[in-house]
């Protein structure tokens, strides 16, 4: 698990082991989340106006229900300010993945993005089941291929095939879409990696129940293995260059928005702190049950 030749967060390298599981064969699609929220009634974090208290000095004309969605430039930037991109649009949600006047209209296939972590659980409970742990999801990812930079072998492209929904160009404005997609695509047409589960890697980040911490825990010299891990503490979660005290969670995967310039976090090592009370277009998830 990890990874000790890319990006400082996913260190050290360090042996896992997990009991057995079953893992869903492909993100949660806006089709089936809609049929949560038609039986249970529930109301994304996307939907629901932020609470005045938890954002002290916030402007009032923010705290309506809002997500955040991925625009591009219009001119090559700076890629130190990812603020340059993302803008928190009002009335975007799962049932508008581009604001108010957008639509699911042909994307029920497509995996269902703006759920908060809350979301998520809500709709593993009542599917019966529950998210996947940080090493329980990448156990997953690698399909059997062990140590493997990617979650299909030792290229990005092998024989110039496109393995997953990622960037192709140079990010943030030159999408050169080899792929077929701009945003996400419907889940399942990409190849299964050795575990026969589709779109682990590319098209939408996933949620897992860790919380986040900036490197994987490190056991003494010589000892043996983590079993189950389930990393993190929610007190250590923070991120320090945040005002707010907003507890993260790990996701993993990467996404359409995933580029060779930019993220390449579309490896099963690679992970990212997602503050829980936060949505986003290109952030879904699966579900597991022992």
């Amino acid at each position: 698990m990890g990874s000790d030749r890319h990006y400082p967060e996913e260190a050290p390298a360090h042996k896992v082991a997990v009991d057995g599981f079953w893992a869903d064969r492909l993100p949660v699609t806006n089709a089936e989340f809609a049929r949560f929220v038609a039986e249970t009634g529930h109301v994304t974090l996307a939907e629901t106006s932020p609470n005045p208290a938890d954002y002290p000095g916030a402007n009032p004309e923010m705290l309506v229900p809002a997500s955040a969605v991925f625009r591009r430039p219009g001119r090559r930037i700076s890629l130190r300010n990812h603020y340059d991109w993302w803008i928190y649009v009002p009335g975007a949600d799962w049932r508008h993945p581009l604001g108010p006047a957008s639509s699911l209209d042909g994307l029920e296939a497509h995996p269902v993005v703006h759920v908060g972590y809350a979301d998520a659980a809500a709709y593993a409970r009542w599917a019966k089941k529950r998210l996947p742990t940080e090493a329980e999801w990448e156990f997953a990812a690698r399909g059997g291929l062990d140590g493997m930079e990617y979650a299909w072998g030792a290229e990005l492209s092998p024989e110039g095939r496109t393995m997953a929904n990622t960037w192709q160009g140079e990010f943030p404005n030159e999408n050169l879409c080899t792929d077929g997609y701009d945003g996400t695509s419907p889940v399942g047409i990409y190849p299964p990696n050795g575990y026969g589960l589709y779109d682990m890697i590319g098209n939408v980040w996933e949620w897992t129940t860790d919380w986040y911490e900036s490197r994987h825990p490190v056991k003494s010299k010589g000892c043996c293995e983590l079993v189950n891990p389930r990393g993190g503490q929610r007190e250590r979660s923070f991120d320090p260059q945040i005002g707010l005290p907003i507890p993260r969670k790990v996701m993993k995967g990467g996404s359409f928005l995933c580029a060779p310039n930019y993220c390449r976090r579309y490896r099963p090592a690679a992970r990212m702190a997602q503050p829980i009370d936060t949505a986003t277009c290109h952030l879904g998830f699966r579900c597991v049950i022992r």
